[in-house]
């Protein structure tokens, strides 16, 4: 991965998604990769795409944080999903990760509210409720 990377990188890629398009990953394997990789390529050059499968997005948005990154991949509602892995439930909810990162005091000047606002607004187009846990909590503040 590190030199498929550094490659991209050398031809005029600015920035290159690491994904975990499955949802399966852990902060641990974030932990583990995230060296290896900022060794060879500058923090500022690596996004970040989790999906939310086994409920461990935002832990390793967490983890990846510690090491010096700043761009996360999201969608409202926590929409999407992997054609390849047909269980495999949708992207980090972006507003889910604005309320982490606004609790953390980490200024995204994204408004959380209006980004639930979109979420709900699509579900009677979708026919279902969105996963995001931010937009299913609002009803109950």
């Amino acid at each position: 991965m590190v030199t498929l990377t550094q490659r991209l990188l050398d031809i005029g890629v600015f920035e290159v998604a690491v994904s975990d398009t499955v949802g399966v990953a852990h902060p641990g394997q974030v932990k583990a990769m995230l060296p290896q990789l900022l060794e060879a390529i500058p923090a500022k050059s690596v996004a970040l795409h989790f999906h939310d499968t086994c409920g461990m997005a935002l832990a390793n948005v967490l983890a990846a944080l510690e090491f010096g990154l700043t761009t996360f991949d999201a969608s409202a509602g926590d929409l999407g999903g992997c054609p390849y892995a047909p269980r495999a439930t949708g992207n980090l909810a972006t507003e889910d990760l604005v309320y982490m990162l606004n609790g953390l005091g980490i200024e995204t000047g994204i408004d959380v509210d209006a980004v639930s606002d979109a979420a709900l607004a699509l579900a009677p187009v979708l026919g279902h409720a969105l996963p995001s846990r931010y937009t299913q909590a609002r009803p109950a503040r």
